[in-house]
């Protein structure tokens, strides 16, 4: 009896490293990446890559950019410099020849960090034209004030009369030949933008 007993002692003492050495090791966890969120209202400034005109671009092209400037939070540099901006044109719009304001409005969608794209949505930043009202006055009034010189000149009071009509005819076909104005953005322009929601970004 006491022999079995010693045998079955030797046998488990045996067998318990290669049972233990056999048992499935669990996988080792993957390290997680720590992560920043940007909150809302965190400006961002980008440079075009490319030119944007109303005359050309409609609402709804979409147009490459760079960051102008790192985005940080608490110090650390969560977006770098350069990192690709990838966004769309908001609104576009001529001016009228004779009234009215050209208007072109971007929005950013995605900003790029170690070849990862970020969704993001922005406010719109908008360049409108100068108002040419005041110029269209100056053109329909210079050229009607010269037709009154060469009506007064060549038929007198009544001569002025006709030549001031006639000349601010042709001012008007003047302006509304030359008026319409428009919004060009040239490559490395800059636009900032905020953005409308948190983004979560891996470091």
């Amino acid at each position: 009896m006491k022999k079995c007993l010693v045998r079955i002692g030797l046998v488990f003492a045996v067998c318990s490293p290669l049972l233990a050495a056999g048992a499935p090791k669990s996988a080792p966890t993957a390290p997680t990446q720590p992560e920043t969120v940007l909150p809302a209202g965190t400006q961002i400034t980008v440079r075009l890559a490319q030119a944007l005109d109303t005359r050309r671009d409609r609402a709804g092209t979409r147009f490459t950019a760079h960051l102008a400037a790192p985005v940080s939070r608490n110090g650390v540099v969560i977006l770098p410099q350069g990192a690709v901006c990838r966004g769309h044109v908001v609104e576009s719009k001529q001016s009228g020849r004779l009234r009215g304001r050209a208007v072109m409005g971007v929005a950013i969608d995605s900003v790029e960090r170690q070849g990862k794209a970020y969704r993001v949505t922005t406010s719109t930043a908008a360049r409108v034209s100068k108002d040419h009202k005041k110029r269209n006055l100056l053109l329909i009034g210079g050229i009607a004030s010269a037709g009154a010189a060469i009506g007064a000149a060549t038929a007198g009071s009544v001569g002025a009369l006709v030549g001031t009509g006639a000349g601010a005819g042709v001012g008007t076909t003047g302006a509304l030949a030359t008026g319409i104005r428009n919004v060009h953005l040239a490559p490395e322009t800059r636009l900032t933008v905020a953005l409308r929601q948190p983004v979560t970004v891996r470091m």
